[in-house]
Formats: structure tokens, sequence, C-alpha cells
């Protein structure tokens, strides 16, 4: 399946590819122009917005909330239904704390607001709340894939194990580039796995 999209590519590697270096220019001049700093971390508009800069050259629905059910693996993100409040309640999460924020992170994971590209999106908007509220963001270049991958995916379950990976790889260099951009990277997505439309599956 692929998704629709304004490049009209048709072939799924050739979409991933080039979804992949538009999203990271557009991350680049987010972060080289100051945008970032004009968001309020921790809302969903800020996350809204992040989305739509990195893939309004990708996506018709860039920083629009998905209007399908959607799955990756056997795991199903929040029912349409009840997306809107799911946000609502999300956005009243503490964040002053690590735990709290990482709580906060792994929530708004499991309501996956968009259609595709929520992990980067979300990567982003987790870095804006960390570095208000402690400081700190993750060098993702420090986290294994794997585990996190399979912590996020054991996450909707039990939290501990994701705080604990992004805790040991923690840093206070906040306006790294380098360090920054490395939570774009495509490879973090659920290699293998595209999220469908639940009556598609």
């Amino acid at each position: 399946m692929i998704l629709e999209n304004k490049l009209n590519i048709t072939d799924q590697a050739q979409l991933a590819r080039e979804e992949e270096k538009i999203s990271k220019i557009r991350a680049k001049e987010m972060f080289e122009t100051g945008y970032l700093n004009t968001l309020e971390p921790g809302t969903f508009e800020a996350l809204r917005k992040i989305h739509e800069f990195l893939f309004k050259d990708i996506y018709e629905f860039a920083g629009k909330l998905r209007n399908v059910n959607i799955a990756k693996g056997n795991f199903r993100f929040t029912p349409l239904v009840y997306l809107n409040e799911s946000i609502k309640n999300i956005e009243k999460m503490p964040q002053s704390t690590y735990e709290e924020i990482i709580e906060k992170y792994v929530e708004m994971n499991i309501a996956h607001p968009f259609r595709e590209g929520n992990g980067r999106s979300t990567r982003i908007w987790l870095d804006l709340i960390l570095k208000k509220e402690l400081n700190l963001v993750v060098n993702w270049s420090k986290v294994d894939k794997t585990d996190y991958l399979l912590a996020m995916e054991r996450s909707p379950i039990k939290d501990t194990e994701i705080k604990e990976l992004l805790k040991q790889s923690l840093t206070n260099k906040v306006n790294d580039r380098e360090v920054y951009m490395k939570g774009i990277d495509n490879s973090y997505l659920y290699e293998g796995y595209l999220a469908f439309k639940i009556d598609e599956l």
C-alpha cells in the first residue's frame, strides 16, 4: 500500500527515501530558523505544527489528525472515535519531571494522531519538552534502535523499559544540531512495518 503523496511516487522504497530526505531538510530548517522556539512544548498544537512543517511538501494530510483507524504490527493505536478526547487528556498530563515527560510521550505514541510520520514528529516534540523542563535532550545516536523499537512496542503495557533506555542517553547538548537531527533518522521507524488502516488488515 502506497500512501497518496504530492510527489506522485508509486514505489514504496522510493517514497521512503524521498520522504526521509525532504523531512530532514525541513527538520534542519526548523532548527536553524528558530521555528522550534516559537512552539509551546507539550501542547498538541506544537506537535501538529512540527508534523506539518516536516511533511507539508509530501502529504496533503501534514499537520492534520488522521481520519482512519491504524495499526502497526499487532498493535492498534487509539481508535478514531476516542482520538480527540485522548489528545486533550494527554495535553493535561504533567511534564515537570523526567518520568512524567516520558509518560506523556508514551501516551502520545499510543494516540498516533497522524496518518504517517508520528515517530519523527513526536521525538522532536519530546526533546522540546525535555529541553524546556530539564534543559536536557535525548542523544538519539546513543539509543540502540532495536532496543528502542522493542521498548516502544512494550511501553503501552509497561513504560519502565523506555524510561531507562532514554534516561541513559540524555545530554545537556540542547542546542547541538547533530544531536537534534539524529532523532529524525528514519531508521527509528518500525522496520518492516507501515501504518495500515484497520480495514485493510
